[in-house]
């Protein structure tokens, strides 16, 4: 195909596009066994199955007396054994009570915990001032967990409450994905790194941290060629070392239509393009194709562009990758407290902030360029191609803290 006939064709949409890559891409089927110490954003390779119930037998809520509830009526018990938390009690006495605190087993023949500030004590005894009910303030056996029943399904990536919930269970390692190799360069003779001197008409490459501190986030391994020269034969060069070290090749810049965009030829050579521009803003210029047995990605080399493209698009192939079930981020109804109202024919991810009013306020330079809004923002309002918004429109939010991982 032409660069004039592929200009002209239709963009995809961002779902169709999102399909096509997914239904690209699958699991890389690598596994291996870590610490449950170490699994804070892994993706689990097998299910987690319980050994046991947890909690493992009948326990106190809190501090107290344990007693059987119909003694409370004779105002006075005497107190006949303590119950700490790790210690086995005995059968309790009739007409007795068992001081016990939080954690701690019941002892056999009470039925209730009567909390401490409802008591009052006595010399040898203790006083109940309250009528108790069966059962209050006892946390049943395997009322959490019980013995057999799977905890955590793999696909599941694994956050901070799903660790705690594997070691309740007693597990102390975990069955996980491995991690994804991913190779990153950006392309352009204009890219210097921050400590270096900024010569006329340089910028500094603040991709290559934004990307690469993206893919760590998602656990990933990354492969860090740096900066690619503007030459069609560096950028083959560049693709086909990261082919030979990685599963997947992110790219920044390069992308677009200009005379030093050396990308999309570079890639056809040493590979295939399937995708090429989607009708999204910002981030129209993106690449999807396969570069030998490497997946490749070539993102815009504007920064929000570069930003806002990984989290719809190259994130959810991460996860697919890593054999996740979970990967597209919830949205949310909330009000828009701003006006767009010269919309894009092209669906737009524009840059807010959650106000303390519950609403939405809009940074006020959309620029695909001032990559300052991805850091004032919380999220991104998803508006469709053409839709004006008005103060007090309902809008779909995204937030960070469903796209990115840290």
């Amino acid at each position: 195909m032409s660069d004039s006939a592929a200009t002209r064709a239709p963009l995809q949409s961002l779902d169709e596009a999102l399909q096509r890559l997914l239904g690209a891409v699958a699991s890389l089927g690598r596994a291996e066994t870590v610490s449950t110490f170490d699994a804070l954003g892994r993706v689990l390779a097998a299910d987690v199955i319980s050994q046991l119930d947890v909690p493992p037998a009948d326990n106190t809520a809190m501090d107290g007396y344990a007693l059987r509830a119909a003694d409370a009526a004779l105002g006075e018990l005497p107190v006949s054994q303590r119950v700490p938390a790790g210690s086995v009690p005995g059968p309790l006495q009739p007409g007795t009570a068992a001081r016990i605190f939080t954690g701690a087993q019941i002892p056999p023949g009470a039925d209730c915990v009567v909390m401490q500030e409802l008591c009052e004590a006595v010399d040898g005894g203790v006083r109940i001032k309250t009528e108790p009910q069966l059962g209050q303030h006892i946390r049943r056996r395997g009322e959490d967990v019980e013995q057999g029943r799977r905890v955590l399904a793999a696909g599941h990536r694994l956050d901070a409450a799903a660790l705690g919930l594997a070691a309740s269970v007693g597990a102390a390692v975990l069955q996980v994905a491995a991690r994804p190799r991913v190779a990153l360069f950006s392309t352009g003779d204009e890219l210097v790194m921050p400590g270096e001197p900024l010569k006329p008409g340089a910028i500094y490459n603040s991709n290559r941290f934004t990307l690469r501190g993206l893919l760590q986030g998602l656990g990933c391994e990354v492969v860090d060629l740096g900066i690619v020269p503007d030459s069609l034969d560096a950028t083959r060069a560049a693709l086909r070392e990261a082919a030979a070290r990685a599963d997947l090749i992110i790219t920044s810049g390069g992308v677009s239509v200009g005379e030093e965009d050396h990308l999309r030829p570079a890639v056809q050579a040493e590979g295939r393009l399937d995708l090429w521009q989607i009708a999204l803003k910002p981030g129209k210029p993106l690449a999807f194709g396969q570069v030998q047995n490497s997946w490749f990605i070539g993102l815009p080399g504007n920064p929000v562009s570069s930003f806002v493209t990984f989290l719809l698009l190259v994130r959810p192939v991460i996860l697919r990758l890593q054999g996740a079930t979970a990967l597209a981020p919830r949205g949310f109804a909330l009000r828009a407290d701003f006006a767009w109202p010269k919309p894009d024919k092209r669906r737009e991810f524009l840059r807010v902030r959650l106000n303390e009013a519950g609403g939405l306020d809009l940074f006020p330079n959309q620029s695909s360029g001032v990559l300052t809004s991805a850091v004032w923002g919380d999220g991104l309002v998803d508006n469709p191609p053409g839709r004006a918004i008005a103060p007090g429109d309902p809008v779909r939010f995204l937030p960070f803290s469903e796209l990115l991982a840290s």
